[in-house]
């Protein structure tokens, strides 16, 4: 439902921060690795999850896009839940818990608080193949100042195009254009060499 909030950083715990959008308050539970990479001036964006239950609507949030998409592997694992996710990248780094899971390394999972030896294999059992997929970039974080050419990239890998395809397509429509292209021109040119 929310994809981030990005505001002013009002209250800011290990657990928890507070930020305020548009007058509003939202109250997000945090991992101690988003806390660790949390900015020190007022202004904050964060990548969220709304976790919705019967009784409650809970924000997680996440510094990193990648930090959220492995919280989402996670706990779509039977047996590990909202809050077991965030203890896991509160234990260790994102990278770390990857690692783990592509090795098959049980010893380290297990280390986590809440994990047991049968969670440990199922989670390596469950996302060992999806993790290998993606691969060791999958967790490196989207650049804060992200070009005109990254979002065009970045679009046509989402519509099903080869990475390096996509690349040389962009670095064609950019060379042969005298003018400064926005997102959409350079993504129709690119797409015409496709």
């Amino acid at each position: 439902m929310y994809a981030y909030i990005d505001g002013k950083l009002s209250v800011k715990c290990p657990t928890h921060v507070v930020i305020e959008a548009g007058g509003v308050g939202y109250h997000i539970n945090i991992s101690l690795h988003t806390y660790s990479l949390l900015p020190k001036q007022e202004r904050c964006k964060l990548y969220t999850w709304l976790h919705v239950k019967e009784d409650a609507h809970t924000l997680y949030g996440f510094i990193e896009e990648g930090e959220r998409k492995l919280f989402l592997h996670l706990i779509s694992v039977s047996g590990i839940g909202p809050n077991t996710g965030r203890m896991m990248l509160s234990s260790i780094t994102p990278q770390e818990i990857q690692q783990a899971i592509v090795k098959g390394d049980v010893p380290l999972i297990q280390r986590i608080k809440g994990i047991g030896p049968k969670s440990a294999q199922r989670l390596i059992l469950e996302l060992q193949d999806k993790l290998k997929k993606e691969g060791p970039d999958s967790l490196i974080s989207i650049p804060q100042n992200y070009t005109i050419r990254d979002e065009a990239l970045s679009a046509l890998v989402m519509l099903g195009f080869p990475k390096n395809n996509a690349e040389k397509a962009l670095d064609q429509a950019i060379s042969g254009s005298n003018e400064s292209l926005s997102v959409e021109q350079l993504i129709k040119i690119a797409l015409k060499s496709l």
